[in-house]
């Protein structure tokens, strides 16, 4: 961390990186320099001024057991100055994919400056602006902003091509040896430590918090935001239904009477719908009753005809996105049904669709690529010669799914792949990680319902479900953080979570006799472990 007398002017470090990087599954490099661009800036929160240091570099990873070069991981992290390293938390920071690049949570969720958008409208052209963020965290924590190998300027350090980097365990590996490097350079041990996932992120968080528990880092919390824990539950019509129903709501398709005025407890009469009559209306199919078919029409906005025609299944493929507005010839979109895209003429064949084409994606992926680029030259100072690998196709296409989780067994699959057995292990061994889950009601990617399924279903003592976690869902999409209102409120409860953080601790060793503080979780996970896994 960069600590300055009140006298002293910083000097900027600039830097212009000359190595090529390459983002196909075969590409490495030999350089292992860990250079920064160092630039210094102040950020008002809250009426209180925030001295802190921006660094856009490289750190380098190294093989567990060999200890000789792994990859070359590009990061842009904020500290703030003059701060206690042991009383400071720091929280790193990654989105998903796989194949993507941190740039969408760096410039748009937490970080001292954020990109404006127009969502839930496309955001036009160019100029863009680039503003301070009212709601960064970087009052509470340090942030370190990672790009997995194949992503950013990330790439493998020969022998070593990329794609031995691309699979569930051997990115978090990776990840693992980066967040332990950043420790060490930065003298960082002794802080509280967080992470933060989104989407493909989520999972990769889980695996991550137990492999670094395997080397001795206990983390203080962690937060999932989009999770997809269990990939043999995407598309499922239960965990699907409430964000359908929310995304009718929105475009005032909903025929219930009356009609719901708030999305919220709209929301908890459709789960208790979706939980019982839906359930057993679904898994009798053809035989289903005239009045909860009604129900399911009247919160869908689809006719009962319709929905007999797609077995009561409004999650099988696209047929719900491209049904509810079909008489505007327009689609909604996956990420957040709130934003719509034409759906006539050739748009038709290219949305909405799980990637770029999204009417989502579509609204704010060149705001993204413009100001990043603005960004990182100009304010922070870094140049390459290489182009920034924003999001890797080829990296999603080369992803090995196998996984192996804690108790040996194999939980991997690209429609099949579960970490919350990996959550569930990092909790029980360490009673005082505090998990905060934040979805978004209009997310059809990773429904917030099902996450919350997911979550019920962990292999995991109840009683710590219920201390442990918090969950939390927003009126807004996938990335949260795009709507203005729903990061303001995360911002709120994320000064909770942080804030709490030594009540919960002081709470949870005043439950625990001292003798069994150091045993009670590893010797229950141990002890479930050892029957058939789950």
């Amino acid at each position: 961390m960069t600590s300055t007398a009140s006298n002293e002017v910083p000097h900027d470090q600039p830097l212009a990186d000359t190595t090529p990087y390459g983002y196909g599954p075969d590409d490495s490099v030999s350089d292992v320099d860990e250079h920064a661009a160092i630039t210094h800036h102040t950020l008002t929160l809250n009426g209180k001024s925030i001295g802190y240091t921006a660094r856009a570099g490289h750190l380098v990873t190294t093989d567990t057991y060999s200890s000789r070069h792994g990859a070359k991981l590009f990061y842009v992290s904020f500290t703030a100055d003059n701060a206690t390293p042991s009383t400071r938390p720091v929280t790193f920071f990654y989105n998903g994919g796989p194949g993507s690049s941190s740039v969408f949570l760096l410039l748009g969720s937490f970080g001292p400056r954020r990109i404006k958008t127009s969502m839930p409208d496309f955001t036009p052209p160019a100029p863009y602006t680039l503003e301070d963020n009212p709601d960064s965290l970087l009052d509470l924590t340090d942030l370190v902003f990672i790009d997995p190998v194949g992503t950013g300027y990330s790439t493998a350090i020969e022998p070593h091509i990329n794609k031995d980097f691309w699979g569930v365990d051997e990115d978090a590996g990776c990840i693992k040896q980066f967040i332990k490097r950043y420790l060490t350079v930065f003298n960082r041990w002794n802080s509280p430590k967080y992470l933060f996932g989104e989407s493909y992120g989520t999972p990769r968080t889980c695996v991550l918090t137990w492999l670094l528990h395997e080397d001795g880092v206990d983390l203080n919390g962690i937060v999932l935001q989009s999770s997809i824990l269990d990939y043999s539950q995407a598309g499922n019509p239960i965990g699907t239904l409430p964000t359908f129903a929310a995304d009718a709501w929105f475009h005032k398709k909903v025929t219930v009477s009356p009609v719901p005025a708030d999305l919220v407890s709209f929301m908890e009469q459709v789960e208790a719908f979706a939980a019982g009559p839906y359930v057993n209306a679904f898994n009798s199919f053809p035989n289903v009753a005239p009045d909860v078919l009604q129900h399911l029409s009247d919160i869908l906005g689809i006719p009962p005809m319709v929905l007999k025609y797609w077995q009561l299944n409004p999650a099988m493929g696209n047929v719900f996105l491209t049904s509810l507005l079909m008489e505007d010839g327009l689609a909604v979109g996956a990420y957040d049904g709130r934003v719509t895209g034409e759906d006539t003429g050739i748009a038709e064949f290219i949305a909405p669709n799980s990637g770029g084409n999204d009417p989502t994606m579509a609204a704010v992926s060149g705001v993204y690529t413009a100001m990043w680029n603005v960004y990182l030259n100009d304010e922070l100072q870094y140049t390459s010669i290489s182009p920034f690998m924003d999001l890797n196709d080829l990296a999603f296409k080369n992803w090995d799914f196998s996984h192996v989780d804690p108790t040996g067994a194999e939980r991997g699959g690209g429609g099949s792949l579960y970490t919350a057995g990996d959550l569930a292990a990092a909790m029980a061994v360490n009673p005082y990680l505090r998990v905060f889950s934040a979805n978004g009601y209009y997310d059809a990617v990773t429904p917030f319902f099902q996450t919350l399924i997911n979550f019920q279903g962990m292999p995991l003592d109840s009683t710590l479900i219920q201390n442990n976690l918090t969950v939390k869902n927003y009126p807004s999409g996938h990335m949260i953080y795009l709507d203005n209102e729903s990061r303001t409120a995360m911002k709120a409860d994320l000064t909770s979570f942080y804030g709490n953080a030594q009540a919960h601790v002081e709470a949870i060793r005043a439950a625990v006799k001292p003798e069994q503080k150091s045993i009670t979780g590893a010797a229950k996970y141990r002890k479930r472990s050892s029957r058939t896994p789950y």
